[in-house]
């Protein structure tokens, strides 16, 4: 009788430390999403002028909150000064930086790339669709270029939105 009960009751502090061990759902399905986004001067809030382009691309794993992604562009007005990611904005809203983008190339014609650890919020922020990155230059040193950032599907989509 004793050791029945004692082998229920370990098991079920077993059952407890894993579920609670356990971050997030173990279900992978859905854990790894995909980032895209399309920049343009016509994104940024005002938008300004310009032909340059840029794209973005990366993944998000939603268990180890990892985040790493590449950035490029073309054509910017001049070398690019700095590059982030920034939210929790919309298409035409405009937020501070939530991470500073590790420029590789700074030229007008370069490209950015990293990695980031995002807390909850964060995470969240991003899988609604309210973050976009942003390049600045000196000729325009709120942004020159900007894009909204999808994260497999969600409601990210190319709009407009100052930089900081």
């Amino acid at each position: 009788m004793k050791r029945g009960m004692i082998y229920g009751i370990s098991a079920l502090l077993l059952a407890a430390s894993l579920s609670i061990s356990c971050k997030k759902d173990n279900n992978n399905n859905g854990d790894m999403l995909t980032l895209s986004g399309s920049a343009s001067g016509a994104n940024e809030v005002p938008a300004v002028a310009t032909n340059a382009t840029g794209n973005v691309s990366g993944t998000y794993d939603r268990q180890t909150n990892m985040l790493p992604y590449n950035i490029t562009w073309t054509g910017l007005s001049g070398n690019a000064t700095v590059a982030h990611f920034h939210g929790p904005a919309l298409p035409g809203e405009s937020a501070s930086p939530v991470i500073t983008l590790a420029i590789v190339s700074p030229n007008a014609n370069g490209s950015a790339s990293g990695s980031a650890t995002l807390t909850d919020a964060q995470e969240s922020d991003l899988l609604a669709g309210k973050w976009y990155f942003n390049v600045h230059t000196a000729a325009h040193p709120n942004g020159e270029i900007r894009a909204q950032v999808a994260a497999n599907g969600t409601s990210g989509s190319s709009g407009g939105g100052g930089g900081y």
